[in-house]
Parts: structure tokens; C-alpha cells; sequence
């Protein structure tokens, strides 16, 4: 029945995707009762939400009419592959998966390449080497293994993903998953954009700093020309994409402007992510971490922009409340959960937390799931009861190491071990740490008051079942 299920729903997608464009707002509203009745009952709130949204003309409503507007190939494999494959098939798979005690994640990070044609200030892949790729057979292995357990979203990241030779191979042949991609966008020009749209599965997230001046301050000089050039073409076929940006302490009041969100509007982006500065990879410096007053800044101006603004923002790390914490290591508390497979192979929490206890070449996905790391963070979950401060690396500090000694895991490249043993740069992340909880503690409580009552039951469960020796 499920199957049966499953094929219906592909077809009704197909059918909107075809026609939505055409169709006035009133029977955009009809079309999202329809899918109350043919989606799974725990998908429903979302699809309730959006069909009211409708109603009001939300800048959310916006976004969805922009996005109608995007290639229908790309239109499609959107639609098909994030909605009914990630969400509806695959979440029935990680069910039956957790009952044979595999926590699998909702999406996994694979770096297939360090190489990178740029060399940026600050860059969190900077001290991994250069000449070691991940081969197409182990990437192919490990998403096909991933399908299985019921993952179809998975993030192509790097170094810079366009300079490994089997990355459109690999759209190519799991056309069911859908693929986000991290780039610097330099290598994106007219003949890639086309064969983007083509695949439409694809959904490039290109690095921006601010304008000109910041971009190609670290990145380079005539990096944002080349970037603009890439948006460009991605806009003319139709291809979904977006920005991606690192709040620091120099740049944050800037990307947190309304101007710079309209001027990437404008150029064609449908969301935006924003990647608090860290002190790892290449030259760790806490001097570039953006300030916890600029931080909650950020997520203040953010906050009124989505209210406003026809685009999708993803906030790291103030949007800790929307996925019920820190995602690393396959959160199974969370909303979302996942991994990173770095270019060695090496199995990380995520892909600022640069430690390992296993390797993808000489074990099954299903294996590394439950590794001793991922294991000791997943005990550690939630790391406070305050989400608005969900990373343990620079939220929880403590908890970063605490996990690390106990797993007995290692430092994936030279110099990963600072951020948990340099006196410097941790006392300071202690500091920082300490006044995140003093800026936002209240704000916690006051802005989510029934999950912040969920969060505090929940750590006290998993006080009493350390009390009681449960692992997780």
C-alpha cells in the first residue's frame, strides 16, 4: 500500500508542478488541502501552515511563487525528491531503521575534494590536505547505502566541489536525492548552469562575504565579479540557488543589512545561510569570531526579515530552537540530524567539529552511525536548556572536550586538537560562552515558552537516566 501510496503522490506532484504556475491563489489554497489528505499525518501541521500562509500573501508565499518560476525540470526534482522522497519515503526508512537501533541522519555532509582554486582567510577546510579525494566508487557506495536507511538529501561540500570530476556523474545517477552544493562559485559559467538545470537536482549555496570590498578581501581580488557572473547564469536556466556567509566580527552588521538581503534577492537567491565564524582550519583566530552581542544582532534583524522578506534564511547557530538543538553526530532528540564525511573519509559530527573515531573505506555507513563519538555527543543532547546556544563548540565548550576524551577520538587534520586544547582559544570560548548565556537566557524563555519547558524535562531525563547508567 505504501508503494501504491508513494507512486500517487509522485503523480499529483508532477501534475501541480506542471500547472502551478498558472494558477491563481485560491486554487493554490485548494491544491494545499489536497495534500493535507495524501501526506503523512506528521508532515500535515507544515503543509496547514503553508496553505495559510498562502491565504495572507506571506513573504514565505512569495519565495513559493519565485521558486515556481525556476525551471520545471528544477521545479520538479525539488518538488519530487525533497518532498516525497526525503520527507514522506525516507522518513519511514529512518523509522524502521531506529528500530533496529541505527540512528540514521535526515541528511549527511560528504567533502569529496579538499582541492579548492581559492585560498581564504579563515577557510574551516584550510589545513586539510589537498591531495587526498575520496574515489566516485566510495561516494556512490556510501549514498546508496544512505538511500537505504532513508536518506535523499545529502550536501556536496569542500574545498570547492566543482573541481572533482565525478560530481555531475553523481547528480546524474541518484536522480532520486536531491543535492545542495557549497561553493565558491567561480567555476560556475554558462555551459555548468545548463547542465545544472538539466539534472534540476542541484541547488548551489555560493560563499559571499558582503559586496565586492569583503568578498574579495578574503576571498581574492575579482572573486565577486566571477560570482556575480555565476548567479547570473544560474538565474537565466532556472536553476535554484542561494548564498552562503560568514558572520565575523567585521562583516556581521553588514550581512545582517536589509540592503545586502534585497541586492541577493534581486541577483535571483531563494535562501541565504549564515555560518558563525569558528577558530578552526586554516590560521584559527578568535579574533574573527563575531561578538555575542553581534551574534544575537544577527538573529534579531534575521528574525524581522522573515516576516518581511521573499527568502529562506538558515541561521548557525541561533536557529538551534527550529531543530531542537545541535544536529551533529545523528541527533535522534532533534528535529534534523546529521554527519560529515571529509575527503580522507574520516566520519565527523559535522563539519566544524574536526574529529573522528572511524572511516568510511573500511566500514559501512550503518556501522559508523553508532560510533563512540557520535554516541557520547548523542548522551550529551541537549547540550543546556537553552537552544539559542546549541553548538558545543562554541555555545558548550566543555561538552566538545568532554566528548572527545571520552570517545578517544582524533584530530582529523593537524591543528584540529587547538580547539580543545589551546589555552587561548579556549579560555576564551568559555568567555564567549558565558556571555551568550547572559545575553540570550531570558530571550529563550520569553520567545519559545513551551518548547523551552519541553527542552527542561528533557535534560532532566537525561540527568536521571545517567543517574540510572542508560546509554543512549
Amino acid at each position: 500500500m505504501g508503494k501504491t501510496k508513494d507512486f500517487f503522490v509522485k503523480r499529483v506532484i508532477k501534475f501541480m508542478v506542471k500547472t502551478l504556475p498558472r494558477l491563481s491563489d485560491k486554487h493554490l489554497v485548494l491544491l494545499a488541502k489536497l495534500s493535507e489528505k495524501i501526506i503523512t499525518k506528521k508532515y500535515r501541521i507544515a503543509v496547514r501552515f503553508v496553505k495559510e500562509k498562502w491565504k495572507q500573501n506571506h513573504p514565505a508565499a512569495r519565495l513559493a511563487k519565485l521558486i515556481l518560476r525556476l525551471n520545471t525540470n528544477c521545479r520538479e526534482k525539488l518538488a519530487i525528491n525533497l518532498f516525497v522522497n526525503s520527507l514522506l519515503i525516507g522518513s519511514r526508512k529512518r523509522v524502521a531503521a531506529k528500530k533496529k537501533g541505527l540512528v540514521a541522519p535526515y541528511l549527511m555532509v560528504i567533502s569529496p575534494t579538499m582541492r579548492c582554486n581559492l585560498r581564504c582567510k579563515g577557510c574551516y577546510a584550510g589545513e586539510y590536505k589537498q591531495d587526498q579525494d575520496l574515489e566516485f566508487k566510495t561516494v556512490d557506495r556510501v549514498i546508496n547505502e544512505g538511500k537505504k536507511l532513508g536518506v535523499y538529501f545529502y550536501t556536496i561540500s569542500g574545498g570547492e566541489p566543482y573541481v572533482w570530476p565525478g560530481l555531475l556523474k553523481l547528480f546524474k545517477k541518484h536522480s532520486d536525492c536531491y543535492f545542495q552544493t557549497y561553493t565558491n562559485g567561480t567555476l560556475i559559467n554558462d555551459q555548468l548552469a545548463k547542465k545544472l538545470a538539466k539534472l534540476g537536482n542541484v541547488a548551489p549555496a555560493i560563499s559571499v562575504e558582503g559586496y565586492e570590498k569583503e568578498t574579495d578581501l578574503r576571498r581574492g581580488e575579482g572573486t565577486f565579479k566571477r560570482v556575480m557572473r555565476a548567479m547570473d547564469a544560474l538565474k537565466k536556466h532556472g536553476v535554484m540557488f542561494g548564498f552562503s556567509a560568514t558572520p565575523t566580527r567585521y562583516n556581521t552588521e553588514l550581512l545582517a543589512s536589509e540592503e545586502l538581503v534585497d541586492f541577493y534577492i534581486k541577483k535571483g537567491c531563494k535562501f541565504g545561510w549564515y555560518f558563525q565564524y569558528i577558530p578552526i582550519g586554516l590560521k584559527p583566530d578568535v579574533k574573527m569570531m563575531a561578538t555575542p552581542e553581534q551574534r544575537q544582532h544577527l538573529r534579531l534583524r534575521l528574525k524581522e526579515m522573515r516576516a518581511t522578506k521573499p527568502i529562506f534564511f538558515g541561521d548557525f547557530w541561533n536557529d538551534g530552537p527550529y531543530v531542537k538543538g545541535c544536529m551533529a553526530g545523528c541527533n535522534q532528540k532533534g528535529c534534523g540530524s546529521y554527519l560529515h564525511i571529509n575527503s580522507k573519509g574520516d566520519v565527523e559530527p559535522c563539519v566544524f567539529t574536526h574529529f573522528a573515531v572511524d572511516n568510511i573505506k573500511n566500514k559501512s555507513l550503518a556501522e559508523v552511525l553508532n560510533s563512540k563519538l557520535f554516541k557520547a555527543i548523542r548522551a550529551e543532547q541537549p547540550y543546556c536548556d537553552n537552544l539559542l546556544m546549541p553548538c558545543m563548540i562554541i555555545d558548550n565548550p566543555k561538552i566538545l572536550r568532554k566528548v572527545v576524551k571520552k570517545s578517544g577520538a582524533r584530530p582529523t587534520h593537524p591543528g584540529a586538537e587547538t580547539i580543545v586544547e589551546d589555552p587561548k582559544i579556549t579560555k576564551f570560548l568559555d568567555r564567549y560562552s558565558k556571555r551568550m548565556h547572559e545575553l540570550t537566557d531570558e530571550a529563550w524563555k520569553k520567545e519559545w515558552p513551551k518548547l523551552a519547558k519541553e527542552i527542561e524535562l528533557m535534560c532532566i531525563e537525561k540527568e536521571n537516566d545517567k543517574a540510572r547508567g542508560i546509554e543512549v
